[in-house]
């Protein structure tokens, strides 16, 4: 009992754990809805089989390196809303909103532009012939829809900065509904709709993400938030917060370009192994991501509240909100820890084809093995989520664009290196990624502790 006391010691303080619970745990429900709605894609395509499990893998990690510097720079907005809203500027707050929303419509045509480089990048990346006209075809739905995923990105943005969360939480669980019931309908051909396969997932998931667009932009121009934040008279282009958002903002979305288009490349890596490590690499990843997304939502209110303290001018509060996300990142972390040792074949099972698959029956042990590794690090990712909410939340973006930029690119020659070189197997050159991923941790941890991030000065 002692120990608990002295863990969630100072919890009911300014920055304390029970303030971050009430931004986070709608952030949590968010982020775990969209893994929902990842992992459904998958799962469901891995019914249809494993090739078209790998395709949609591929092709939505290939869309999200196109949009992510967007989703990046945008991201950043969460923290600039918060520095004003903690300021007392409100006006100002809803001024950075409409900067995002701007960038957001400027955004989509480029991303529409550069579809035949990601068609590319899939054929110089030797994607197996049996996943690649799927790849391709789930690719260029996504990309018709980014409009809306991008400015369902500023809009929550928004809300998160100044607090409302729980209107975020409501629209993904709106943008989960939806995804899931026509993935169920659009891909397997349900109420005497054609089955769609790949191209109904990929209409699943456009569908989703406009239905979370329509109800944040109803609560955008909802009369107390109008009146409180002067929406109307914040439509109009301010050089002065666009160069914050742009000046602050850009590394993250240089930061999240690069680290996906990295990934992007070790998951092709892995996948050009043969369509066994492609599937065993899936299934490990999607349960990655399903452990990784909700600390995400820690990571958010981690930001904002940061964003908030900061722009109080008290940085001893913002502190202490840093460490509140940790606690509770690891808390929840402990979870899945005790599921990727002891679970990992029940895990594995999930994504059995519905007929009988050797390309399945041989990924499995690999599979296993590859989550159990994964477990060596869900503690470090709690640790790195709330530190890197923190830094992003005072402006130290450079700091951490630089620092995870380095060490995911570090990764791509190791493991390029562990497998057509030393000719290791799947599980040891993963196991090497994990271990190279802690060493980044620790640098996280260091800069954190050095306190310059304290000195920052967004707004001022």
């Amino acid at each position: 009992m002692s120990f608990f006391k002295s863990y969630f010691s100072g919890y009911r303080k300014p920055g304390g754990i029970n303030e971050l619970l009430i931004l986070a745990l709608p952030m949590i429900v968010s982020t775990a809805a969209d893994g929902v709605m990842t992992f459904t894609d998958r799962l469901f395509m891995a019914r249809v089989g494993s090739e078209q499990m790998n395709a949609v893998m591929g092709g939505g990690v290939g869309m999200q390196v196109l949009t992510f510097f967007f989703i990046g720079l945008l991201g950043y907005s969460t923290a600039l809303v918060a520095q004003y809203f903690g300021a007392g500027e409100k006006k100002n707050a809803s001024r950075a909103a409409f900067q995002a929303i701007l960038i957001s419509f400027l955004a989509w045509p480029v991303i529409l532009l550069l579809k035949p480089l990601g068609i590319s990048f899939f054929q110089f990346l030797k994607v197996p012939e049996s996943q690649f006209a799927y790849q391709v075809k789930y690719f260029n739905l996504l990309a018709w829809g980014a409009l809306f995923v991008i400015l369902r990105q500023s809009l929550s943005c928004y809300f998160s900065g100044i607090g409302k969360t729980g209107i975020v939480m409501r629209a993904t669980i709106v943008a989960m509904f939806i995804n899931v019931v026509l993935d169920y309908i659009l891909i397997f051909g349900k109420f005497g709709i054609k089955p769609l396969g790949i191209e109904g997932a990929a209409i699943a998931s456009i569908s989703g993400s406009f239905g979370a667009v329509l109800m944040l932009v109803i609560a955008y121009f909802r009369k107390s938030n109008r009146i409180e934040f002067a929406v109307m008279q914040s439509f109009r282009f301010d050089w002065n917060i666009m160069k914050r958002l742009l000046r602050f903002g850009y590394p993250a979305g240089v930061e999240l370009f690069l680290n996906f288009l990295a990934f992007f490349v070790m998951i092709s890596l892995f996948h050009s192994r043969g369509d066994v490590a492609a599937t065993a690499s899936t299934i490990m990843f999607n349960w990655d991501l399903v452990s990784f997304i909700p600390l995400l939502g820690i990571e958010i209110a981690v930001t904002s509240l940061v964003g908030r303290y900061m722009g109080a001018e008290r940085p001893q509060v913002a502190h202490r909100a840093a460490i509140s996300g940790i606690k509770i990142g690891i808390f929840y972390s402990v979870i899945i820890l005790a599921l990727f040792v002891f679970l990992p074949h029940w895990l594995v099972s999930v994504f059995r084809p519905e007929h009988s698959s050797e390309i399945f029956d041989g990924a499995v042990p690999i599979a296993a093995n590859m989550i159990r590794i994964a477990s060596l690090y869900v503690l470090a990712e709690s640790v790195m989520v709330a530190l890197v909410g923190a830094l992003r939340g005072a402006g130290d973006t450079l700091f951490t664009m630089i620092a995870s930029v380095v060490s995911h690119w570090l990764f791509v020659p190791i493991l390029y290196f562990s497998l057509n070189v030393l000719n290791f197997s799947v599980e040891i050159s993963w196991l090497m990624l994990v271990v190279f991923f802690l060493i980044f941790c620790s640098v996280l941890i260091f800069r954190f502790r050095s306190g310059k991030w304290k000195k920052i000065k967004v707004i001022g």
